[in-house]
């Protein structure tokens, strides 16, 4: 039998990383999907099959992020009722997840494969890859069932302390999903859509593991006969937390979606360049994730346990490991991104050079202000773990709009340079929100216990 861990007891700092470097590993070997997949498609089919991959990644985060944040929302009422100690609560809100969670695979994957061409076509998906870009995108939407078995298992169990059984089960698929990258492209010759179906039958595999490993070894977590009745009042809760939360990471896509759209307008060069580049991206944003999900749990299982002092304590350690590790991470894209690319590009494809270039410059522009990620993403997740995740959607909005208008108003006029510094402004606009409103949620949260204690 697996054991749970609270968080409500001990050094805060310690307890922090050990949950967040599981969590860290498991989300650079969910990266590695997409990872690999450019990797093995921009060496062996070459850079216009990884435009096709890339031109569709904003709405991807779109739509999956829209589904892991339904999942971490259904989680938080989960982790909030083990802090507090009230284990039959915690199983009727896991079983009327399940129930929701069901309804919006069957409800998300039939309209996203039905507006499969349109999506494209809205990106401006250049001619020569948009045929490519669609089976890639149509598998990918059809494996959204799989995203939200894993991600609403995995978050289950990050609820009671177990980040560890999580990443075990990615590292296992990630082995899987390259195998199955170099059978389907190599050996079958099915293309980008043999990368999309890899990614997704690995997936897959995460999911049935995390779901037979909880059935087994955490009785806490496992949903008896008595209590398999769905609420409408528990529903509600679990839907007011998770669709703020899936919302906000779908709010924060739709900009990129313009900026994406806005970068695809300016030619294959520049959308083999975007995408080569928002691989690494990807990967060096895992630790802020990692680091900001932990902060998350942590906090959630506190205030269940009415401890305001280890929360405020929690976040701000949180916070300025992130902003560290953004300096950090920052120095080296500023220096390395070119060569970093060189991971996806042959140096022998065409307009390798130019493309090349293009995707370091964006790196390196990156760089600059990685530091805010660190500030942004913990508070952002902190006050979703505090249950104001209608508060923490606003972030998202402020991160659209920024990149919305450097993506409509400069693009045109400075072109790819405009694109370097989109993210940016998002980043720290948002930043500066999110930092303030962590404090006044933190405030009231605060208040709230101390009422209750009295």
């Amino acid at each position: 039998m697996a054991k749970t861990k609270a968080m409500t007891e001990g050094s805060i700092l310690p307890q922090i990383l050990a949950f967040s470097i599981p969590l860290l590993l498991g989300n650079l070997v969910q990266q590695t999907y997409n990872f690999i997949d450019a990797m093995i498609v921009g060496k062996i089919l070459g850079p216009n099959a990884l435009g096709a991959v890339g031109a569709s990644s904003s709405v991807q985060f779109l739509v999956l992020g829209m589904c892991i944040g339904l999942c971490l929302g259904f989680a938080v009422p989960v982790a909030q009722r083990f802090g507090a100690g009230e284990y039959e609560s915690m199983r009727k809100y896991i079983y009327n997840a399940y129930i929701l969670t069901f309804a919006g695979a069957v409800l998300i994957t039939g309209i996203c494969a039905v507006s499969c061409p349109y999506i494209l076509k809205i990106l401006q998906t250049p001619s020569d890859i948009f045929r490519d870009a669609y089976q890639y995108l149509f598998v990918i939407f059809l494996g959204i069932p799989c995203t939200l078995l894993y991600n609403l298992l995995s978050s289950n169990l990050r609820a009671v302390g177990d980040s560890t059984t999580p990443f075990i089960f990615l590292l296992v698929s990630a082995g899987l999903n390259i195998v199955l990258d170099l059978m389907l492209i190599v050996v079958f010759k099915m293309g980008v859509a043999g990368a999309a179906l890899a990614t997704v039958l690995s997936q897959g595999v995460s999911g049935v593991l995390c779901a037979i490993y909880m059935t087994k070894k955490f009785p806490v977590l496992r949903v008896q006969k008595g209590i398999q009745q769905f609420s409408w009042r528990r529903a509600r809760t679990l839907l007011a937390m998770g669709i703020p939360m899936g919302l906000q990471f779908s709010i924060t896509a739709i900009g990129s979606m313009v900026m994406q759209s806005a970068n695809n307008s300016l030619g294959t060069i520049y959308t083999s360049a975007f995408s080569a580049a928002m691989r690494i991206k990807q990967m060096t944003m895992c630790p802020f994730d990692a680091i900001a999900s932990a902060v998350s749990t942590f906090a959630g299982q506190n205030y269940g346990a009415g401890k305001p002092d280890r929360i405020k304590r929690g976040i701000r350690e949180g916070a300025l490991v992130g902003a560290g590790y953004g300096v950090v991470i920052g120095i080296i894209l500023i220096l390395f991104g070119r060569e970093m690319s060189m991971a996806f590009i042959s140096k022998n494809a065409l307009h390798a050079t130019d493309i090349l270039a293009e995707s370091g410059r964006y790196l390196a522009c990156l760089g600059f202000f990685y530091w805010s990620l660190g500030l942004l993403n913990t508070c952002r997740l902190a006050v979703q773990g505090l249950g104001y995740s209608h508060l923490a959607i606003i972030s998202g909005v402020i991160e659209m709009v920024a990149r919305t208008v450097v993506s409509l108003v400069f693009v045109p006029l400075f072109h790819f340079t405009a694109i370097c510094f989109a993210d940016q402004s998002a980043w720290v606009t948002a930043t500066i929100y999110s930092c303030a409103i962590c404090i006044y949620v933190v405030r009231n949260v605060t208040r709230k216990i101390q009422t209750k204690g009295v």
